[in-house]
């Protein structure tokens, strides 16, 4: 059975909602001892075919912040982030909102000071930019990706799409997805137990890899 057929199995297995159901990729690993450092994963994944949804991207820019402003969905400056800082509700709110957090390099020490709490127990800390990048390419990029982490429970689970998207584009971003995984495991193939896939409120089906 291929991936367009589990794929097609597991729409069967799901009953139609009032939403888009995403698509989630399910790898079980064995043989992972997860107490190591250098067994644990956090990392992020490009997916050739995007996510059939839009991302949106936060950059926190001083030298920066007006290219942020033609790219990102969202620009705060230097002075704006003491600002959004005592405002709790207003960052807890961004920090749900949005996807992807970018920082300029000179301004990490002040987000992490006055921001680190609220957007690191979130995993939205932001990610550090230096001064001179390709911030539009950046920001392409981040729209396309998710994370992948892998820290103490032997268990990936990501998403590779909405239910909108046709299977082909679902089935190349799953291939992607598990040929990714695979290089970031210390035996590869081999620590992978089994792979599954479903819709969001969907039961899994079985993907023979």
């Amino acid at each position: 059975m291929s991936i367009k057929d589990n794929i097609k199995e597991a729409k069967e297995n799901s009953k139609a909602r009032k939403f888009a159901q995403t698509w989630d990729l399910i790898l079980s690993l064995k043989d992972m001892d997860l107490k190591k450092p250098e067994n644990r994963i956090n990392a992020e994944l490009y997916l050739p075919e995007g996510l059939g949804k839009p991302l949106k991207t936060v950059v926190l820019g001083d030298s920066l912040f007006a290219d942020a402003k033609k790219h990102a969905d969202l620009a705060l400056s230097k002075d704006d982030i003491p600002k959004i800082a005592k405002d709790k509700k207003k960052l807890k709110k961004l920090a749900n909102d949005y996807d992807w957090w970018f920082g300029e390099a000179t301004l990490m020490p002040l987000i992490g000071k006055v921001l680190g709490a609220t957007l690191g127990t979130r995993g939205k800390m932001p990610k550090p930019l230096p001064p001179k990048i390709n911030l539009e390419g950046i920001l392409k990029r981040a729209k396309n990706s998710v994370k992948i982490r892998l820290v103490s429970t032997p268990v990936i689970q990501i998403p590779v799409g909405t239910e909108t998207m046709p299977d082909e584009k679902i089935e190349k971003n799953i291939e992607a997805a598990i040929s990714f995984i695979e290089e970031k495991l210390p035996k590869g193939k081999n620590n992978i137990r089994n792979v599954s896939i479903k819709l969001t409120m969907g039961k899994p089906v079985r993907i023979n890899v």
